[in-house]
């Protein structure tokens, strides 16, 4: 049916039903074709107007949820550190940098160092450490980003406390650690 027999029948019915006349009765077609006309019209700008109302909606949709302060996060991400790689590195920090500009306050993140890769979180490394990687670390922990390291594994290298940046959480074991965290619904990325 196309828009002029629909508007018709609108047209038929609000005529047959003794209601309010709309205009008056003539077999004049130039008057029913305007009257059609205006009527189309403004039922295509109204459809119009509904569009674009719902494009807003859309992009209102799209928006952040407006978080408060102390508000629990929603998501929460594992990683580890068992590596002295460079490259490595880059890769695992690059990763929680971009959860945190994606989830900004709304996400939970734990790093969790051992073995060769304890060494990301020692003031003065055994192994070599990228400066560049050091102070990423540094800022990623001022952004709320947990690092635990493993005191099993420091105590291996005859290191403790006073070793690690003061930001770090010492736990005992780094695969336990890993393994508690999964069972309070970390999702947990290995590289």
């Amino acid at each position: 049916m196309g828009i002029k027999q629909y508007l018709a029948s609108i047209f038929t019915d609000v005529k047959s039903s003794n209601s309010v006349p709309l205009a008056k009765e003539t077999n004049n077609p130039d008057r029913r074709n305007i009257l059609y006309k205006m009527v189309a019209g403004s039922s295509l700008a109204a459809l119009g107007l509904s569009q674009s109302a719902n494009a807003h909606k859309i992009e209102i949709e799209g928006e952040k949820e407006e978080r408060f302060p102390g508000d629990p996060p929603e998501h929460f991400m594992l990683y580890s550190f068992n590596h002295a790689d460079k490259e490595y590195h880059q890769h695992v920090i690059g990763s929680v940098g971009a959860m945190i500009a994606k989830y900004e306050d709304n996400i939970d993140i734990v790093v969790v160092c051992f073995a060769k890769g304890i060494h990301v979180l020692l003031k003065n490394p055994i192994r070599p450490v990228d400066e560049k990687i050091k102070e990423r670390i540094k800022s990623l922990a001022g952004q709320g980003v947990k690092f635990h390291a493993c005191t099993r594994t420091l105590t291996s290298l005859n290191l403790g406390k006073d070793d690690v940046y003061p930001f770090v959480k010492l736990v005992e074991v780094g695969a336990a650690d890993i393994m508690e965290l999964q069972e309070q619904n970390y999702a947990y990325m290995v590289w």
